[in-house]
Parts: C-alpha cells; structure tokens; sequence
C-alpha cells in the first residue's frame, strides 16, 4: 500500500503571483495538497512553479466570477494571497469581514514584501528592497565592495515563501486543535532577518564583528571560500573551519607541515589566501576532486545548473519523511527544469474532484476563459 500524502485532501486555492507566493503552493502541492490556481483572464503566466496545480481563470470584477471564487473560497482550505496590502479588501474578499465569516475554517495565507504595518507598505518593492531593510544585505558582499545580493533567493523564496509555508502547516496544526482557521501574515522582512539570526547574534563576537567581507563565514577567511582551478571558471569551495578539517584540506594541498604561517592571526589570512589560490589553479576541477573526494578536508567543486542538468540530477522534495513521504518528483511533471502551466489547464477536473461541479450545470465559461456562476446559482 502507497504511502499516505501528509497534506492529502487539503484543498489549497493560490491567487496567481509572482515568485514566493507559488512558491508556497508548489510546497503545499509537493506534499500532497490539492492547489488551484486563479488566474486572470488573456493573462501570460511565466511562471514556472507549477509542479502538481492546476488552475482555472476568474474575473473577479465580474459579480458571477466573484461569487463562483466565494463558493470555492467557502469549502477551501486554504487562500494563498500574493497581493499588497489592501487588495483582497478592494475587491470584496477581507478575510475577517468576508471570507472567514463565511468559512471559518479557512486560512488565508497573505505575504507581502515589506511589512503590512511598517513604513514601507504601500510601496513597490523587490528582494533586494525587502532584504535591505531589515539589514540582511549590508552584511552580503566582498570586503570594500557594495552589498551584493544573492540573487531572489533570501527574500522571495527563504524568506517568502518558505517561511510563508511554514505559516501555513501551523495554521493548520492549529486548526486541528480549535477547529478554526485564520490569517497567517508573512513578509519577506521579518523572514529574511529571522534567517540572519545567526549572524545578526554574532555581531559583536569575533565570529562577525569585523567589516562586510572580512569575517569568518562571509568571504574574510581563506579557509572559508572559493577558488578557480586550472580550468579558467572553475572553481573549488573551502569550509575546513575546524582545526582537523584544515589540517586535512593543508594534506591534500600538498603543504608540508609549517610551511604556511598560522591561521589564527588574522594577519596572515592574507598570505594564506595568496598560497590557496595559487595551489588550486595546479591542477583541474576534476583533478582536485580525486585529491578530496572521501575525505574530511570540507573541499567540494561548485557545481553548475548546466552540469547538473546534463547528469540528469534528481530534484528531492524539500525534506523526506518516512511514513508520509511527499509526491514523486516525475519529469513530466516538470522535475528539475520546472514548467509553463497555461491558465485554465486541469481545473474542470479539479472542480469536479472538489465539489462534484459540472461546466454547464454549476458553472459556464466566457469566451476570454473566464469561469462564471450561472444567473441566480446559490452558493454551496
């Protein structure tokens, strides 16, 4: 017998978005939940986190659309809102006012940017807006460079959706205690400089109370970091912190024993670094990993998206559990490469799976795709 899906039956709707709001909802639909995606009529979507969903296009300042999303909305479980603050209100879905009055059940999960209360939430923003002012980025860059943004990764998909999924499963672990949902409210803000509590608690010991770029773990260390090897663009990573690690890392470089000067006074971290790099461009990528594969120097190749398409690397869910293990990652289910679901795609069969709808009996669609309640259809 099949392993049970840890959220089956958990009916998930998701207002399209940009990045961490489907990002919440492909985790959701990894472990099982059934996600419907709402879609705005002629849209393009390029998005890409679409593994196991399916969608449907509502017009939702058309009234029979509106009232076919509040006849979904009243038996989901969960409403994934990806819009600024003020949005849901304006079309007539306020989750205090109208959609947990109607199912007090449901949980709507809001994220935002900057924080709904702070000084920022009416603005436009983006990762690098949202990480800059809760103080992740003035920690992120090379000594004596600007903050360096890594790409949308602590923000949008960490800080965001991640974190807004988390939301979400405790939302419903409560719900299973009380019986009632609620409004979960994540902001990739407070997300992302809950992440930098590592570094943020360590600012005033010697771990990171140096410079942006001259501290341990953040590009300081020459035996925290990456170097090019023979093959121009190439390179190799270091994390041999630990002193049985570094002698380990010391071996496979080929050093002799006191050959570099110490690595516990900073001041020599500059002539290790010099010693480092030029050993490594001695030999390839590939050579180095025969030196350190199986053993315990922290020396690993970076690797690379294409490298690692071409060797056919298998996507694993974001955690494994043993009992209640989450979908199979299928290749045509998107897989690695992710895909393109074009909106209307899988929801008649989803409607039909949910409520037992019928097109043409519960609900009719215009010609721009647009799904709409019949003149005078009750809601469930």
């Amino acid at each position: 017998m099949s392993a049970q899906l840890p959220l089956a039956g958990v009916r998930v709707v998701e207002l399209a978005g940009l990045a961490p709001g489907p990002f919440a909802g492909l985790l959701l639909a990894d472990y099982g939940a059934s996600v419907l995606r709402i879609d705005r009529p002629k849209a393009v979507s390029a998005d890409q986190l679409t593994r196991g969903k399916t969608s449907i296009t509502l017009d939702l300042r058309d009234t029979s659309s509106h009232r076919l999303l509040l006849d979904l909305l009243s038996n989901a479980d969960v409403l994934i809102d990806p819009f600024r603050p003020g949005v849901l209100e304006r079309l007539g879905l306020s989750p205090k006012d109208v959609l947990l009055k109607r199912n007090p059940r449901l949980i709507v999960a809001r994220m935002t940017g900057f924080r709904r209360d702070g000084k920022y939430k009416d603005m436009a923003g983006h990762d690098i807006n949202y990480i800059a002012v809760s103080g992740v980025l003035s920690m992120l860059g090379r000594a004596g460079e600007r903050p360096h943004a890594p790409g949308n990764i602590i923000g949008d998909f960490a800080g965001g959706g991640a974190v807004c999924f988390q939301g979400i499963l405790l939302a419903l672990l409560s719900r299973a205690n009380t019986g009632r949902g609620q409004v979960v409210e994540a902001n990739m803000v407070d997300g992302s400089a809950y992440l930098a509590a590592m570094p943020r608690l360590n600012l005033e010991t010697p771990l990171w109370s140096d410079a942006r770029g001259k501290n341990m773990l953040d590009g300081g260390s020459p035996f925290y970091d990456t170097y090019e090897t023979k093959d121009e663009g190439k390179y190799f990573s270091v994390g041999a912190l630990e002193p049985q690690f570094y002698a380990a890392l010391i071996k496979g470089l080929g050093f002799q024993k006191g050959e570099l000067p110490s690595r516990d006074d900073r001041d020599n971290w500059p002539a290790l670094r010099e010693a480092f790099t030029k050993r490594f461009k001695e030999k390839t990528r590939a050579e180095w990993e025969a030196v350190f594969d199986g053993t315990d120097a922290c020396a690993a190749p970076v690797l690379e998206q294409s490298e690692l398409r071409q060797a056919g690397f298998e996507q694993r869910p974001i955690v494994h559990l043993s009992d209640t293990p989450a979908r199979p990652i299928a290749a045509d289910d998107g897989g690695w490469e992710g895909g393109i679901l074009a909106p209307g795609t899988g929801g008649d069969e989803t409607l039909k799976t949910w409520f037992g709808w019928e097109q043409g009996r519960d609900y009719e669609v215009r010609e721009d795709g647009a799904l709409v309640r019949p003149d005078g259809k009750s809601k469930l």
